[in-house]
């Protein structure tokens, strides 16, 4: 761990915020999500660009308890440098044979792996099957998102996006969120979803999140921010955690300087938009309480 004389140094303090641009850049691709089908071709992001991009990849966590010590008010005064510009784009995750030609087609054939749930939503019939009429649906559905490509693949990002406007009218419909006169902050591993409540009235979100992939689920149940470090540094892995607030050993939330909906998932840490761990910040405060359920797809 690095040592608190260190972390207090502002020199120190002050490299480590102009290291942060480039920080990102060393992480590797990840696994991409799960095919449409067995045996199909795996998922890509959707719009052929050279690598590196952010939704290409992966930020890791502190998997240890972090040494716990009070910032120094030069410290805090640094803020974290914002997203990098096209960080939070809503690319779909498609079939890499859609986009082999460098071109999408105007409607794909294909049926996605949320074929189903999205007909759901859209209102259609939801037998699974990707039709003309579907993708159409589908599609103007993606364009007035601005999701790209809009070529009416029901992939994890439209589902997402999906799930999230639903949310927006009222986040804790099924009450899985246990109401407090107190503020909570609600992270739903199934929807990938967070937001801020105090009562019935939502202080914050909700906000897509990106929390633990299999074999570092997220831990379940009540926690309490127990620290808050505004310009962290994971010295495991050598790489950004601005905005940190621990509430679980060394499972926190934060901003990344990726897509949140990129895979497979993160070390544990619920990771957030830059924008949405920076409102966190100023919403919840050490000694509030932190409600986690469900399961995340896939762990």
């Amino acid at each position: 761990m690095i040592s608190k004389t260190v972390r207090h140094g502002l020199t120190v303090l002050l490299a480590l915020a102009a290291a942060l641009p480039a920080a990102p850049a060393s992480a590797g691709p990840v696994p991409p999500p799960r095919p449409a089908a067995p045996g199909a071709s795996p998922l890509v992001p959707g719009i052929p660009t050279a690598p590196p991009h952010p939704w290409q990849l992966d930020t890791r966590d502190q998997a240890l308890a972090p040494q716990v010590y009070r910032p120094s008010a030069a410290e805090d005064a640094i803020e974290p440098m914002a997203a990098p510009e096209g960080t939070d784009a809503l690319v779909e995750y498609v079939p890499s044979s859609e986009i082999a030609a460098g071109a999408a087609p105007a409607c794909t054939k294909r049926t996605g792996p949320y074929q189903r749930q999205v007909e759901r939503w859209l209102r259609r019939k939801a037998d699974g099957k990707q039709s003309a009429a579907d993708c159409r649906a589908i599609r103007a559905f993606q364009r007035k998102q601005g999701i790209r490509p809009a070529i009416g693949f029901a992939g994890p990002v439209t589902w997402a996006r999906m799930r999230l406007i639903t949310a927006r009218k009222n986040p804790n419909a099924t009450k899985q969120c246990p109401t407090r006169a107190y503020r909570v902050a609600c992270v739903d591993l199934t929807r990938q979803l967070m937001w801020v409540q105090k009562g019935k009235k939502v202080l914050l979100g909700p906000v897509p999140v990106r929390t633990g992939r299999a074999g570092y689920r997220t831990r379940t149940g009540w926690h309490k921010v127990y620290w808050k470090h505004k310009n962290h540094w994971s010295s495991l892995y050598e790489t950004p955690m601005p905005y940190s607030q621990f509430f679980n050993g060394g499972q926190a939330f934060h901003a990344i300087y990726g897509n949140v909906y990129s895979p497979p998932g993160s070390r544990g840490c619920v990771n957030m938009r830059v924008a949405d761990a920076r409102a966190l910040w100023k919403t919840l405060f050490k000694g509030d309480r932190v409600y986690v359920w469900g399961r995340k797809p896939g762990t």
